[in-house]
């Protein structure tokens, strides 16, 4: 029987390299919420017409495919046009995601696991078994961020304090997989939390 496992967690916390060690090391299927979210906006997706219905064809490229940055600028500061966008996007990602899940099932994979940045927001609960947060401390994150990413300090903190705090992360979670130290530790934290199953 499948375990269907959501993964959430703040910028910088290490979900990406959770998922490395859960594909490589415990023979997980992987499926990313954001990346379903380009899928979805493809030609002949349902929402690729749904996103032309409604904001017109100014947001397509030479080539006939959603340009984001075009879409991004019109929803950006409009929150009615925000609002539709979303309502458009995020019922066809989850709707895309829980057909990942079905043929996962299918196939008897042992782990799928769902990673999302807004896993808990966005009501995955119905469709996963447990949800784990990825946790590091705000300075390792910050460090991360600067590091792998060139983020400026200022950018980090902006983009943190506009997601979930710790504890309201960690309050509607299951378990909580601490990433601030070497990748041993965090392999054996994976290890722990799927034999609590």
């Amino acid at each position: 029987m499948s375990y269907v496992i959501g993964i959430t967690g703040g910028v910088g916390s290490g979900k990406s390299t959770v998922l490395d060690i859960l594909k490589s090391k415990f023979n997980a299927e992987i499926i990313e919420a954001d990346k379903v979210g380009h899928i979805i906006m493809s030609k002949s997706m349902p929402a690729y017409y749904r996103i032309i219905e409604e904001f017109g064809e100014s947001v397509l490229d030479d080539e006939g495919n959603v340009d984001r940055n075009a879409l991004g600028k019109i929803v950006f500061g409009n929150e009615m046009k925000l609002k539709k966008l979303n309502s458009i996007i995020h019922p066809a990602v989850k709707e895309y995601i829980i057909n990942f899940i079905q043929k996962c099932k299918t196939d008897k994979v042992d782990y799928i696991i769902v990673e999302a940045a807004l896993l808990i927001e966005a009501g995955y609960r119905d469709i996963c078994d447990t949800f784990w947060y990825v946790y590091a401390s705000r300075d390792v994150r910050i460090e991360r961020l600067m590091s792998s990413r060139n983020y400026t300090k200022e950018k980090c903190i902006s983009i943190m304090d506009n997601q979930l705090s710790d504890d309201e992360f960690a309050n509607n979670c299951d378990i909580t997989i601490n990433n601030s130290g070497n990748l041993s530790s965090l392999e054996e934290e994976i290890s722990r939390a799927l034999n609590f199953r």
